[in-house]
């Protein structure tokens, strides 16, 4: 099992820049990685994820403005968020799921897997 914790959430005005980190404690190995993201009223959804094989995907509201990516050595999964916009207002969660993590790669929330507590991220217009 692995622990997570995330940080790096912060206000920001529209077109700006975060750097969200996800701390892990415990064994790191070859999990999938991915971030998520709840707004009020709404579902958690799938933002990005890394496969356990080094491959990325990323959902069409974010694609070509955030970028993930992992250090395994530090055991920290990123998430660098450039252009922001007020519609990613969320808590952002990071997740862990073992191979071959079907429903992550969708970037659908996994039956199994860690869960942070989440780190509310704030755009303002």
């Amino acid at each position: 099992q692995v622990q997570l914790v995330e940080s790096g959430g912060g206000s920001v005005q529209a077109g700006g820049s975060l750097r969200l980190s996800c701390a892990a404690s415990g064994y790191y190995g070859r999990y999938c990685m991915a971030w998520f993201r709840q707004a009020p009223g709404n579902e958690r959804e799938g933002v990005a994820v890394i496969h356990s094989n080094g491959g990325t995907k990323y959902a069409d509201s974010v694609r070509g403005r955030f970028t993930i990516s992992q250090d395994i050595v530090k055991k920290t999964l990123y998430l660098q968020m450039n252009s922001l916009k007020p519609q990613d207002t969320a808590i952002y969660y990071c997740a862990a799921d073992a191979p071959p993590c079907y429903d992550m790669w969708r970037l659908s929330r996994p039956q199994t897997g860690s869960w942070g507590q989440g780190t509310q991220v704030t755009v303002s217009s």
